[in-house]
């Protein structure tokens, strides 16, 4: 599975995890700026990507809805680049850990 990042995270983050996580994308290389929530949501399911967000909407979409669709919530994070792929990359092995269990659906990453 592939990762979505929203719009509110930059785009630079995705550079570095593309090694990590083929076929990553960004909302806006996927024309989903400025659209509600669940367009966002349904493209995600729709085309087998993890959101990857720091937005608690989001979280509390992911816990109403259920599988398919998934969601890392980078909990606390303020959307600096630099965290954001901190904090990616920090816990890589969780998140291919996360995206092969079809019963989990949000992995929760917090700052330190």
């Amino acid at each position: 599975m592939k990762l979505l990042l929203d719009e509110n995270l930059s785009r630079r983050v995705l550079r570095s995890l593309v090694e990590l996580f083929p076929g990553s994308s960004h909302a806006k290389l996927e024309a989903l700026q400025q659209v509600p929530d669940e367009l966002v949501w349904d493209y995600a399911q729709s085309n087998n990507f993890c959101l990857v967000s720091a937005d608690s909407d989001f979280f509390e979409m992911a816990t109403a809805l259920g599988p398919p669709a998934k969601l890392i919530w980078l909990r606390g994070c303020k959307y600096p680049a630099l965290e954001a792929e901190e904090l990616l990359r920090s816990h890589a092995d969780r998140i291919a850990e996360f995206l092969d269990d079809s019963e989990l659906v949000v992995l929760i990453l917090t700052p330190r």
